[in-house]
């Protein structure tokens, strides 16, 4: 199974810019989605549908134009979760979940830290998820949580860790719980398998910084460690330009 997970910062932007053509050329079996900032009826859902996405499942924020996962999918899935149950996660759309027979697969949009009161909200959050992921895999132990984490968890993960080191996505608690959550029963399903600097999944709009690679690496796919022997490939589509973010794709046995 190929799964790509991209924060598409607005699909209606995402779409203008070439998306499913893009889609059709990668040809995933399921594709994660963070960042939607859409309503599924403000989207003309046909055009996944289309092109060969007729299960689609989008999970909003109540705030229009805020946040939003969805899951774009060639076969139906056997179940389909909404959210976590918890009000406030679920209130701004950042998780959803299907199940392919013992396997699931998460869409999550973890809240960035954009100001002290944000940053609080994020920390909340992270540790909130750590309790759900916990608990779920009980029931659910094969399973990839993928998405934009908004955090870069070592220093060869961001282009100029010294200077940002005291900048929301690069905390030491941040990347303290990203570590612990890793260590929970995850695994890293890129640097599984590939240890080389500058390979980064989101660079700012500002100063020229994707043509010079300054980069973050945010976006990531997390394997529970049960599917390490069912995990083949994990990599960073850069080329991929529909937003500030780029895609990761992982495949996995059924």
């Amino acid at each position: 199974m190929k799964i790509v997970s991209y924060n598409v910062n607005g699909i209606r932007a995402a779409l203008n810019k070439g998306f499913v053509e893009w889609l059709q050329t990668v040809d995933p079996d399921v594709v994660c989605l963070q960042e939607t900032k859409a309503m599924v009826d403000q989207v003309d859902t046909t055009v996944f549908e289309e092109a060969g996405y007729p299960h689609h499942y989008w999970f909003s924020a109540q705030k229009k134009g805020y946040s939003g996962v969805a899951l774009l999918c060639k076969e139906r899935p056997d179940h389909v979760e909404y959210g976590t149950g918890i009000d406030y996660m679920d209130f701004e759309g950042r998780n959803l979940r299907v199940d392919y027979g013992d396997l699931s697969i998460m869409s999550m949009y973890l809240p960035s830290g954009t100001n002290l009161a944000r940053l609080d909200h994020k920390l909340m959050y992270m540790a909130d998820f750590q309790k759900y992921a916990d608990e779920l895999r009980k029931e659910r132990p094969n399973l990839i949580v993928c998405g934009d984490y908004n955090i870069c968890h070592e220093a060869i993960d961001i282009h100029d860790p010294v200077r940002n080191k005291n900048v929301s996505g690069f905390l030491p608690v941040e990347r303290e719980w990203i570590g612990s959550f890793i260590n929970s029963g995850f695994i890293d399903s890129f640097r599984h398998f590939n240890k080389e600097p500058d390979n980064y999944t989101w660079w700012s709009y500002r100063a020229n910084a994707r043509a010079n690679n300054k980069g973050w690496r945010l976006d990531y796919g997390m394997v529970a460690e049960p599917l390490e022997n069912r995990l083949k490939r994990s990599v960073i589509l850069s080329e991929a330009m529909h937003s500030d973010h780029c895609p990761i794709l992982l495949e996995v046995e059924r």
